[in-house]
């Protein structure tokens, strides 16, 4: 495989969380392959060979056990709700990495703190907005600091497991509409291998209804997870012509055209391919043939502006191979998909890092008064 050369690297989709966290984690099971600490340690560990070039990295909330309202509605065993506490607790993991302030056991150190480029919590979207103005605040005060304040760049509230309709209801909406009146991202996570295309169909739905008569200056950034997660097992020799890829294709180019603050990103391909062996080395070749069509319909769609890296970690250490070897070698995969691309070296370094960068508005921009 050809090498792309080494650009400063923000990797867009990351996740933390320490071993004393793990069962406030909504999937988290004896059983579960990332049942274990995922700390700043094994991140560095993860991108050794590449850590002079990744600036830093861009976290995202991992889903802990939440509800959307701040008092839950019902305490029956059978039905058990946990409000805001998790979720909020986790703003709180995150200001003591981006204050450089660890506690014994959370694996970090000071020095990490400069990784922390931005922070994307949990967020009770379909709530409506003025339960998310309350969460909201408090979040700011959990993050104690203004410097750690200004790294909150948005929210996410994941949709892939949520029934059919969430994304079009009024809260949903409203929300954010509000995310985009107060200068905050939306990271939309949808899946269409596992979930179905209906889901790209009612995010698509849901973008009409965001954007529509909002002023330009207001409307919300919405970056999407994964590609969408398609199915990336579809025989590589019929893919093209195949009515789940060609139908996912509109979908996509459909979400780009709707707005230009919509952004993808490249990441997340190691979970929706067969699992790649640790021990012997896999044909990238093979990866790259199977990807490429998918990615090439997402820069045919949002254009180079609006494409970015990310990791997906430590997610991608499941399917490829384990964290010795994934980062590193999803970072190959992605170095020749693009190199077949014909990127310039403009383009490479924003995919790499300028994308993301100005997308989250990661750096010196102003921060809303919450």
């Amino acid at each position: 495989m050809s090498s792309a050369g080494q650009f400063p690297i923000v990797d867009s989709h990351i996740h933390l969380f320490p071993a004393t966290h793990l069962e406030t984690l909504s999937w988290y099971s004896d059983n579960n392959p990332l049942g274990a600490q995922h700390s700043m340690d094994e991140y560095k560990a993860a991108i050794k060979s590449n850590e002079s070039v990744v600036r830093g990295f861009i976290f995202l909330e991992t889903d802990r056990l939440s509800s959307v309202t701040e008092t839950p509605a019902s305490s029956l065993p059978s039905a058990p709700t946990h409000g805001w506490k998790h979720a909020l607790d986790e703003v709180s993991l995150l200001t003591r990495m981006a204050l450089g302030e660890p506690i014994a056991g959370e694996g970090h150190i000071p020095a990490d703190k400069d990784l922390v480029l931005g922070i994307i919590p949990w967020a009770p979207i379909p709530a409506g907005e003025d339960v998310l103005w309350k969460y909201m605040c408090q979040v700011r005060e959990r993050t104690r600091m203004d410097e750690v304040w200004a790294k909150l760049r948005g929210v996410r509230y994941l949709v892939q497991d949520k029934a059919a309709g969430t994304m079009l209801q009024d809260g949903f909406v409203s929300s954010l509409r509000w995310l985009g009146r107060v200068g905050l991202t939306f990271d939309l996570g949808v899946d269409a291998r596992s979930g179905g295309l209906g889901q790209l169909r009612e995010a698509v739905k849901m973008m009409g209804r965001v954007y529509g008569g909002a002023e330009s200056d207001e409307a919300v950034t919405i970056i999407i997870n994964h590609m969408c997660k398609p199915n990336l097992r579809l025989p590589p020799a019929e893919v093209l012509s195949h009515p789940e890829f060609l139908e996912w294709k509109e979908l996509i180019t459909t979400m780009a055209r709707t707005h230009e603050k919509t952004y993808m990103k490249l990441s997340g391909a190691f979970s929706e391919i067969e699992p790649l062996d640790r021990e012997s080395e896999p044909d990238l070749e093979a990866i790259v043939e199977r990807v490429q069509p998918w990615s090439d319909a997402v820069f045919d769609a949002f254009g180079t502006e609006r494409v970015m890296f990310g990791s997906d970690w430590p997610v991608c250490n499941v399917g490829g191979g384990g964290n010795d070897v994934s980062w590193g070698r999803w970072k190959r995969v992605v170095e020749e998909i693009i190199e077949r691309r014909g990127l310039s070296p403009n383009q490479k370094g924003g995919f790499w890092a300028a994308v993301a960068i100005n997308a989250y508005g990661v750096g010196g921009f102003p921060r809303v008064s919450i």
